[in-house]
């Protein structure tokens, strides 16, 4: 357990603000249809996570707080304060500020004594479970403290989270506090990272909701034992134009070569049945017809598999690089699409081995479920980049679900919608499976493009 003083002088903001700008982090995916944040004391939830609850709330989506102790120990020598007087501040500072950020955030206050969550495990498990399984929402996230935090109540809180979280197969997420103040850029899981970015209405709707935990952000008085607990420095780290959490370990990874390789082994040429059923046939001609572009110049196809869809491709585009992890299925497609010299097969483990160039049309066809939530998020960075400027990302995807997959593809399609670097031009949903074509916010649709409509 780290030993600080939250009375220190604690690491300069200057410090992250360089640590952040050095690093590309992926975005926390959404939407969220019921976000649970677990708090282990009154304004845990506010400094960790208001421009997600914030956001969640505008979007439509349902927010519990889950707030563990009352704070009361928070001033064990105030002269002004008893323990019960402080307990009710602080429940009373902690509602106003979610009502704050919205009226229709729900809270629970469980009451367990300031400092002694540990002999309380059990109702906090208690409480969360029971605010999931009381949950009909499919999209729902839960966050809570990172155990790592430094604090026994926000070890606890995060721990009882990963637990619950693991036993019901929900995805979870922690948000560091006392990180910001004793760690170093050298203590930060950086490759755990995600992040929600906050607008100007975000922002300023956690600086309101901050502002009004001034048993905290304050002094409670003059007098020795009253000092502030959160001190300028400290709460500069909460001032940020985004909110920091941390993937658990322990979640699934990306399927690699081994696993395609034995697939292929075992289901011979064509094991999804691209050429014989019909449902594959139809969904490759859906695929082709919502191109928005008659022409493009150069393709990239994400798992070309057997080429049934990258001989489609060819005659849409002037060059086509179709990258696929296992040898089997490019020997197929190199035999089906023949010898043209504007169709490239290569091998590549994606996202780590991604493609020099750039390309104005990128196809992410029944891929993405394949990654893990991390390696997702970097091929969405490197798809970006890797797009034109007039470029389109086509992704499509099975929405049923298997077992063997690290995620679903409804998972990998919010992920891609939560990028705001990249807007929606196509949308085509079915039971069973998702299409949706993407590209630069400043892109022009099909009917702009040919000169319809100005």
């Amino acid at each position: 357990m780290v030993s600080f003083d939250h009375r220190d002088a604690g690491t300069p903001e200057t410090v992250w603000t360089a640590a952040f700008g050095e690093r590309s982090l992926p975005p926390l995916a959404d939407p969220i249809e019921h976000l649970i944040v677990v708090a282990a004391h009154p304004d845990d939830e506010t400094l960790g996570a208001a421009g997600l609850m914030a956001r969640t709330a505008r979007a439509g989506g349902a927010v519990t707080v889950i707030i563990a102790t009352d704070g009361e120990g928070s001033h064990p020598d105030s002269p002004t304060h008893t323990t019960a007087g402080l307990a009710a501040v602080r429940r009373d500072e902690a509602t106003r500020a979610l009502t704050s950020l919205s009226p229709a955030i729900r809270v629970r206050f469980l009451g367990i004594p300031d400092g002694d969550t540990d002999a309380h495990r059990d109702e906090i498990a208690a409480a969360l479970r029971a605010e999931i399984e009381s949950a009909p929402q499919s999209r729902s996230l839960v966050v809570a403290p990172w155990a790592g935090d430094g604090h026994r109540d926000h070890r606890v809180a995060g721990e009882v989270a990963d637990e619950v979280c693991g036993d019901l197969g929900l995805p979870w997420r922690t948000y560091p506090i006392w990180l910001w103040h004793w760690g170093s850029p050298a203590d930060v899981p950086w490759t755990d990272l995600e992040l929600v970015e906050l607008d100007h209405e975000l922002a300023a709707a956690k600086r309101r909701a901050l502002d009004l935990h001034r048993s905290q952000t304050r002094p409670l008085s003059p007098s020795p034992g009253d000092e502030v607990m959160l001190h300028a420095g400290m709460q500069q780290h909460f001032e940020r134009p985004f909110e920091v959490f941390i993937r658990p370990h322990g979640q699934p990874t990306s399927l690699g070569r081994s696993f395609f390789d034995a697939f292929y082994d075992r289901n011979g040429d064509d094991p999804w049945g691209f050429d014989t059923r019909w449902y594959e046939q139809r969904k490759r001609a859906i695929t082709i017809a919502t191109l928005p572009r008659a022409r493009y110049r150069s393709a990239l196809e994400l798992g070309c598999s057997t080429g049934a869809l990258t001989a489609l491709l060819a005659d849409r585009c002037d060059d086509v690089l179709a990258l696929d992890i296992a040898e089997a299925p490019l020997a197929s497609a190199r035999r089906r699409v023949g010898d043209r010299d504007d169709v490239r097969f290569a091998r590549a483990v994606l996202p780590d081995e991604w493609p020099d160039g750039s390309f104005d049309l990128i196809v992410l066809s029944e891929v993405g479920y394949y990654w893990s939530e991390p390696d997702l998020a970097a091929a969405i960075v490197r798809m970006r980049e890797s797009l034109t400027p007039d470029g389109h990302l086509v992704a499509c995807h099975w929405r049923h679900p298997v077992a063997e997959y690290p995620l679903s593809g409804d998972q990998v399609h919010a992920a891609l919608r939560a990028d705001d670097r990249l807007i929606r031009l196509a949308h085509h949903d079915e039971t069973d499976f998702l299409l949706e074509v993407y590209a630069r916010p400043d892109a022009r649709s099909v009917a702009a493009e040919t000169g319809l409509v100005p």
